[in-house]
């Protein structure tokens, strides 16, 4: 049932995806404009909201007519924007300035943890991974995002801006390599 192999594999591509230590800087001037980002909230609104995707998500495909290769082609295609705003500098998806009147749901949990890339990644992943894997390492994840967000400061302090555009590079091009598979195996299928 567990497959270490997968575990390792959908963890890396949620990190990637999350980049959570990519938002470092929007969660530290976060707390400067509101004094105080609720790690533990944030975390678990975003694990719920995961949760609920990864199970619900195929019904409202369905509602839809949609085939989870299709969506998992659609989901290929903005984690390879994605990959393509870390490595390049740029910004593609642009945020709407309303959603960031709060913090710790909007935008911390949802759109920066739990947006629109990891839901389309989770259907994704869930094509090509076991559940029970995706869910190890939904929770993987989820540790290493609540550990960031209650050391945001330290981090900043220790690594700095230019080794967290190091970083953000460095996992944009797995990003890339990563949708480019998914993209290539529900071409095919």
């Amino acid at each position: 049932m567990f497959n270490f192999k997968e575990i390792i594999s959908v963890s890396l591509i949620l990190f990637s995806v999350i980049d959570i230590l990519g938002s470092v800087p929007i969660i530290i001037d976060l707390r400067k404009k509101f004094g105080h980002v609720q790690s533990e909230k944030a975390t678990l609104v975003s694990g719920i909201i995961m949760v609920i995707f990864l199970f619900v998500g195929e019904s409202i495909l369905k509602l839809f007519g949609i085939d989870i290769p299709s969506f998992a082609i659609a989901g290929a295609i903005i984690m390879f924007f994605l990959g393509m705003e870390m490595v390049l500098g740029l910004q593609f998806f642009k945020s709407d300035p309303e959603e960031t009147k709060s913090a710790s749901i909007v935008p911390v949990a949802f759109p920066l943890i739990a947006g629109a890339g990891t839901m389309t990644t989770l259907i994704s992943l869930k094509a090509e991974f076991a559940t029970a894997n995706i869910l190890v390492g939904i929770f993987v994840n989820l540790i290493f995002v609540y550990a960031v967000l209650k050391s945001c400061n330290w981090l900043e302090r220790k690594i700095g801006k230019a080794g967290f555009n190091v970083l953000r590079k460095v996992f944009g091009i797995v990003l890339l390599a990563i949708s480019i598979k998914i993209f290539k195996n529900h071409l095919l299928a």
